[in-house]
């Protein structure tokens, strides 16, 4: 399992169900990395989507507790065991939101953080992965600005 995020000096991932900022390089780079894959995110992660509607060309699985969530073009699991039973062995990237990150970090063996030189005002954070003695830094981009933002593509893997 992966994960793809962006995060800032903080490691605040949003607020009020957006993004932080609007770095077009960060999506494409997540669009790269995600296109044919199967991605897992949360249900306010994908109502958070434009349109509120899956990514195309993904398979797009939604972990939520509500049992009674459906939405067209997803797959919906209720918990982590039943994501891990049925597509475990699958390449799945892990999208988002903060809750998901956190639950599913333990799986992940590979982060691909988009790491923001910046301080953002958020309300939504994940564990800071590069004081996770459980990871190592192994590949760092060269630094890109956007919009007035700096900031690095960062790939984390597990030791």
């Amino acid at each position: 399992m992966k994960l793809i995020v962006a995060a800032d000096k903080n490691w605040a991932i949003g607020k009020d169900n957006d993004l932080l900022c609007h770095l077009p390089g960060d999506l494409k780079y997540f669009k790269e990395k995600t296109t044919g894959k199967t991605v897992v995110m949360g249900r306010k992660t994908l109502e958070s989507l434009p349109g509120g509607k899956p990514l195309p060309k993904r398979t797009n699985i939604v972990l939520t507790r509500d049992e009674n969530f459906h939405k067209e073009g997803c797959i919906i699991v209720h918990s982590i065991e039943e994501l891990l039973e049925k597509y475990g062995e699958e390449d799945l990237m892990v999208m988002g939101g903060a809750e998901i990150y956190t639950k599913l970090l333990p799986y992940c063996d590979t982060c691909y953080i988009t790491e923001i030189d910046k301080e953002f005002e958020a309300d939504k954070f994940i564990p800071n992965v590069s004081d996770d003695p459980a990871f190592k830094k192994v590949w760092e981009s060269e630094e890109q600005v956007e919009n007035g933002i700096s900031y690095r593509f960062v790939e984390y893997k597990r030791v």
